[in-house]
């Protein structure tokens, strides 16, 4: 079972800078291949925000929410 290692607040900043990448590259912002790049992270970011839970935090033996004891 997955446990949660990302916080409230760095669950939040993951979210809104999904969607800031996603607006911008909807408006044209940010075209072509670095366009499709970024947008594969922006959902990356998005989903591990609404999950609480980081792939790449594990690996590090990194968290940012706190642990119950």
């Amino acid at each position: 079972m997955m446990k949660k290692n990302v916080a409230k607040v760095d669950s939040l900043i993951r979210i809104m800078g999904g969607i800031l990448i996603a607006y911008l590259f909807y408006n044209d912002y940010i075209p072509g291949t670095l366009g499709i790049l970024l947008m594969t992270i922006s959902a990356v970011l998005v989903l591990t925000g609404f999950m609480g839970w980081c792939p790449l935090y594990s690996l590090l033996g990194f968290r940012t929410s706190k642990t119950k004891k």
